[in-house]
């Protein structure tokens, strides 16, 4: 040693100084290499951001809402339908010569009226996206129209007294581009709320 204190074949550490040996220097360094070769590889750390927030395609629409007009008449429709029948049945029961198998397909038809305005309600879509509104009509063949958020000045939303009563109404949309006057979103339920998305849209463009 460096200190002239003679050592031990099996010494570790020099007995006057406290140096380790170098037998006791190679057995660290090698201890040191294996655990550094058995350790896993460091992964790249990833921002916070990109941990809450999912990869997201800037040109893929999100669907604000999607609203149909209110189903408040036609269910009302479809009652007032069943109890007609029920009452047809039994003033023809009163005929006798008029037999049972006329009378019960005479009351089914009743509710062929309210099933037509469901039908005609189910032709018509609205559906608020991050960027436009579709207006989609039609059952076989279907017409879309568009109207670019950008595009939008002003929303309205109109009830009567009855309407706000039963909780539906109308939205008025101003389009800049619209030669034919404002848009109307018709009968839509809970008409503010609908209005509240629109409006928050808008701000993202405005």
């Amino acid at each position: 040693m460096n200190c002239g204190e003679s050592l031990k074949p099996e010494a570790r550490f020099c007995a006057g100084c406290g140096a380790a040996t170098e037998s006791e220097v190679t057995h660290i360094a090698s201890r040191t290499a294996t655990l550094v070769s058995a350790s896993p590889p460091l992964r790249p750390q990833k921002s916070r951001e990109a941990v809450l927030r999912p990869t997201q395609h800037d040109d893929a629409e999100q669907v604000v809402f999607t609203a149909r007009p209110t189903l408040l008449f036609i269910k009302l429709g479809y009652a007032a339908a069943a109890l007609g029948g029920v009452l047809l049945i039994f003033l023809l029961a009163l005929i006798p010569q008029l037999p049972a198998f006329v009378s019960i397909p005479l009351a089914l038809a009743l509710l062929l009226i309210p099933a037509l305005y469901h039908l005609r309600r189910n032709t018509i879509r609205y559906t608020l996206t991050d960027s436009k509104i579709e207006i989609d009509q039609g059952l076989i063949g279907r017409t879309t129209r568009n109207i670019p958020l950008r595009n939008i000045q002003d929303v309205t939303v109109s009830t009567t007294v009855l309407q706000r009563l039963l909780g539906f109404g109308d939205l008025v949309i101003d389009n800049a581009n619209e030669q034919g006057g404002p848009t109307l979103l018709r009968g839509i339920p809970d008409p503010r709320r609908h209005a509240d998305l629109l409006l928050r849209e808008l701000r993202r463009w405005h």
